[in-house]
């Protein structure tokens, strides 16, 4: 019995400066940490990303361990164990009799609601502190949106640059700009292969923890064959330490491209330990940063690396916050058809969401642009659910946490907030596709036909989503140009495009394969 705090650490707060371990008192608290089945099935998550997190979890308890910190660690196969998050810390309150409950504030809604109850529920005072990892708190973000119309993230990413002096030269950019967007949409040049990232082997803990995962969730989308994240901070900045040194100079010119034959391009992959807490989100940026002024990497590779950090990253969770819990009902384009399988298969002839979800389901990883402008303009054309569409992005990633992931998938890939985080959507024909990759040059479907029946299903698509919101787009000025181009059509033509949309819509209600 401790008489001190029980300080409750997550799943994705594996930092040795959480705020929640601040003040510490090795002699009295107890640290709190839980494996439960609950936060593993609440959706069908990818089993490389169960694993991650577990072995992350027991690494960090370890290292606790070592500098003589009192832990309580309850695996997930445990006798005992509750399987609730809620329910074990009531377990731990019973045992250990603390004099209060510490906590950090968790990245999902559903988690703070449950956590703002357990001072009522096990009648032990719960202090929540600010999650100070992040480089916006959460009241500072609403304080910059209040009063504004539109909340957009190229005004609030400068904001960032300036507060924390990243590429600035007084209060003007490096380079003149602020946004080097523009030069990093280039195609990838059959010649130049990216390396690959590096990856991490499992020791004794991962590889129990692997097999932990295998026994219980094999049902789960996804393979635990090619498991290699990191799990331990040393291994997250080695993994970060060979991004900048071998992609970093080449990520800004390719970040967009797509290729068959690398599925991690010049990414960095540091979302997935950054997202766990094995890195720090300000320390990346200015190491990033330092390869500029070293002369190691061009500015528009290093702008747009630290552009999805400090800009996209810390704005999405604003927004998050800011409009939680309505957000995550919206659905502004009226969107109800069902998830197709082929989602969770990968079984479709349509090659370029063949290979996104293969590898996908290989790696529980996919680059953004795979994310936005294959599967999720593929959802955001057919109309999709977007609570499905959701379910799917949360579970599938290693990187995914409902904080970062809605915003994502509900606003930027699905236009489903109806413009609030972004101002318009990101819609396309398979003709973007074919610009930004080489996957269809051996696909089933032909990218330049729009209407025979092999023509490509984003084609069509695209032009009956335009004819279908042509109302709410006809007032959009980035919207405005495709809505005037699908108005002078010839109506034979107009016609046999949204017959093959409707086929294909058809096809998808009917579950057959596309």
């Amino acid at each position: 019995m401790s008489g001190g705090a029980l300080r409750v650490v997550l799943g994705d707060q594996l930092s040795r400066g959480i705020a929640s371990l601040a003040g510490l008192d090795k002699v009295h608290d107890v640290v709190l940490m839980a494996e439960v089945m609950g936060e593993c099935t609440y959706v069908p998550h990818h089993p490389q990303k169960i694993a991650m997190i577990l072995a992350a979890m027991r690494h960090f308890a370890e290292a606790l361990r070592a500098r003589g910190v009192t832990v309580r660690y309850v695996a997930l196969d445990d006798e005992g164990n509750t399987g609730t998050l809620d329910d074990e810390v009531a377990r731990a309150v019973a045992a250990v009799q603390p004099s209060r409950i510490i906590a950090t504030e968790p990245g999902e809604f559903r988690v703070r609601t449950a956590m703002r109850g357990w001072a009522e529920n096990t009648g032990v005072a719960c202090e929540i502190r600010e999650d100070t990892r992040f480089l916006c708190g959460i009241d500072e973000f609403a304080r910059w949106a209040e009063d504004r119309r539109q909340l957009r993230m190229e005004f609030f990413y400068r904001e960032m640059r300036r507060k924390h002096a990243i590429l600035m030269e007084g209060d003007n950019p490096v380079g003149g700009k602020w946004n080097f967007d523009s030069e990093n949409r280039k195609a990838l040049p059959s010649a130049i292969t990216p390396p690959h990232p590096r990856r991490f082997p499992a020791d004794a803990a991962t590889r129990s923890v692997i097999d932990l995962v295998a026994a219980r969730f094999s049902g789960h989308y996804g393979s635990l064959a090619d498991f290699g994240y990191p799990v331990t901070a040393h291994d997250a900045e080695t993994g970060c330490a060979d991004f900048l040194a071998h992609r970093l100079p080449y990520f800004g010119d390719w970040q967009d491209a797509m290729s068959a034959g690398a599925p991690f391009m010049f990414h960095a992959l540091v979302s997935a330990p950054l997202n766990l807490g094995l890195l720090d989100p300000l320390d990346l940026c200015r190491r990033a940063e330092a390869e500029f002024t070293a002369g190691r990497a061009p500015l528009n590779a290093v702008e747009g690396f630290i552009r999805q950090i400090l800009g996209w990253r810390e704005f999405i969770r604003g927004i998050y916050w800011l409009h939680m819990p309505d957000y995550a009902s919206k659905n502004a384009l009226g969107a109800d058809l069902h998830l197709p399988e082929f989602y969770w298969t990968g079984a479709t002839d349509m090659r370029c969401m063949a290979l996104s979800i293969g590898q996908t389901m290989k790696f529980a990883y996919a680059h953004h642009i795979q994310r936005l402008m294959v599967t999720g303009n593929f959802a955001l054309l057919a109309g999709i659910d977007p609570d499905a569409v959701d379910q799917w992005y949360l579970a599938v990633y290693a990187d995914a946490y409902e904080w970062v992931e809605m915003p994502n998938t509900r606003g930027m890939a699905l236009h489903a907030d109806g413009g609030i985080v972004g101002s318009k959507p990101y819609a396309a024909s398979g003709a973007y596709i074919n610009r930004m990759s080489d996957y269809c040059g051996d696909c089933a479907y032909d990218v330049k036909d729009a209407t025979g029946s092999r023509a490509c299903p984003f084609n069509a698509l695209y032009w009956d989503f335009i004819a279908r919101h042509e109302a709410r787009f006809a007032g959009n000025p980035r919207m405005a140009m495709p809505v005037r181009s699908w108005n002078r059509m010839a109506a034979p033509k107009r016609e046999a495009l949204r017959a093959r949309a409707a086929r294909l819509r058809q096809a998808l209600i009917e579950g057959d394969r596309l």
